[in-house]
């Protein structure tokens, strides 16, 4: 697929007019492409686990975070409101000598591991199903497509598709390398894996990797391996649930587009309705599949229930 790489909003325009799912599962639906990931989906994903072996795919939540404090986007603040200090002083007040810790967090909910709800993107004032924006998400949040419906749903079967290690040099993709169709096609055959409907697909670049390895330097928000535009088609086609990258946003940076700013984006969220993650540690999963050399799993992620929220953290869990 060619783009016009001086043209983003005829492009955005012309793939989103192509991979609509706008009405295709009722005008009422807050679900979008997780409408894939059905009971018979989860009963078949469930036989993937094996020997029992589980990964977390989330990476921490603290101060040492990748977040610069763009758009007041910072790291976990983590504050204790009663620590082993006040037990052992017996100032907390507690009978017969219990003593007890406690704590609060306060962060974005986008700061680390996390998915991107349906509420999160629109499209020239339209979000997913074709609803105006300002209807959708408002001061109090978004009103009709919350994270929190969504809570239930993010069960099943995982694929990692490590294009990294397939295509990479020491298995890390240099920034700026734009994945396209043909690249995950190929990662899937060298794997030995299928994607299809409901599923929920990892994309591994590497770029976590190596800025765990030389500093977070430019990870927020700066260049990154990444989805290429031109792979709407295939997450439309496929009929997936949910994917979700070990890179800050996802798609190709710099955009494939002069003056451009996540422009697949505009088209999988608020068009095909697709939940999208960022962030995740894919590194020992990876490491984990290449040795046995099987690629699908059983996947839990459920995101937190936060009423309203446009997204969510989320802790991961893959089980082989």
């Amino acid at each position: 697929m060619s783009l016009d790489r001086n043209a983003p909003e005829a492009e955005i325009a012309k793939a989103a007019g192509a991979y609509s799912n706008w009405g295709r599962w009722g005008e009422q639906d807050v679900l979008g492409t997780l409408n894939f990931l059905d009971e018979a989906k989860r009963r078949e994903s469930a036989g993937l686990i094996r020997r029992g072996v589980s990964f977390s795919l989330s990476q921490s939540f603290d101060m040492n975070g990748p977040q610069k404090g763009w758009r007041r986007r910072t790291n976990p603040v983590h504050t204790m409101l009663d620590t082993g200090v006040e037990a052992a002083l017996g100032i907390q007040g507690f009978p017969h000598g219990l003593g007890g810790a406690d704590d609060v967090i306060a962060m974005p909910l986008q700061c680390s591991t996390q998915w991107d709800g349906l509420g999160h993107i629109f499209d020239h004032g339209k979000a997913w199903n074709g609803r105006n924006a300002a209807d959708v998400v408002t001061s109090a949040g978004d009103q009709v497509t919350g994270i929190e419906h969504m809570a239930a749903d993010v069960a099943g079967r995982g694929v990692l598709l490590d294009v990294g290690r397939h295509l990479g040099e020491g298995g890390e993709l240099p920034d700026g390398f734009a994945i396209t169709e043909e690249h995950l096609r190929a990662t899937a055959d060298a794997h030995g894996v299928r994607v299809g409907r409901g599923d929920i697909v990892t994309v591994r670049t590497g770029q976590l990797a190596r800025a765990r390895r030389d500093g977070w330097g430019e990870y927020a928000g700066g260049p990154a391996p990444g989805l290429s535009f031109t792979t709407a088609g295939w997450l439309h086609g496929t009929e997936i649930a949910a994917i979700a990258t070990d890179t800050w946003g996802f798609e190709v940076r710099p955009n494939e587009f002069e003056h451009a700013f996540q422009p697949l984006h505009q088209v999988a969220i608020p068009h095909i309705g697709l939940l999208i993650g960022e962030m995740w540690d894919l590194d020992a999963l990876a490491e984990d599949c290449a040795d046995d050399g099987v690629y699908e799993f059983w996947l839990t992620a459920a995101p937190l229930p936060v009423t309203g929220a446009v997204g969510s953290p989320v802790n991961p869990v893959a089980v082989k």
